[in-house]
């Protein structure tokens, strides 16, 4: 697996593999309407524009397996970590892992303390491994649709105050 810098040319795999994801992964956590609130087809091209933009300012990485595009995460320049997400098809496999890590590792020589970030249901088990503690449960809403999340939190550098 190679974790790289994302590049332009990555966003459109990056929405099919977020839209993909969502729908398969989180279907568990989440409502059809639920899901189609968060993910919708119908986004993708605005979806595409404005992450383009966020995503060529934030930190943002992405893994791949064999050439293909296979998890992307970013963080902004503040330490909140914005997405995270994983093909739907290589759940389990530690890429998560190597994305939030290589995110920690760039928070540290930015001297970012504290990471925080809004995570899925089905997200909150794998940050609490990660050492992010749920500050408190949320709903946001997307379209019209409420949808519950964790905002998390993780201190960076214990040392320092």
């Amino acid at each position: 697996m190679l974790i790289r810098r994302y590049h332009e040319a990555d966003i459109d795999p990056i929405v099919t593999l977020f839209y993909e994801t969502v729908h398969t992964v989180n279907k568990k956590d989440y409502s059809e309407e639920q899901l189609h609130a968060w993910a919708s087809r119908e986004e993708e091209k605005q979806k595409r524009e404005s992450w383009m933009k966020s995503l060529r300012e934030n930190l943002s990485f992405v893994a791949e397996i064999d050439g293909q595009i296979v998890g992307f995460s970013d963080m902004n320049r503040q330490g909140y970590l914005d997405r995270l997400f994983v093909h739907k098809d290589y759940q389990g496999q530690g890429i998560a892992s190597a994305l939030v890590s290589r995110l920690e590792s760039e928070a540290a020589k930015l001297q970012i303390h504290e990471i925080d970030t809004d995570a899925s249901i089905t997200a909150k088990p794998f940050f609490e491994a990660k050492g992010y503690s749920a500050i408190r449960s949320q709903i946001v809403e997307r379209n019209g649709t409420q949808l519950m999340n964790y905002r998390m939190k993780k201190r960076l550098n214990e040392g320092i105050q």
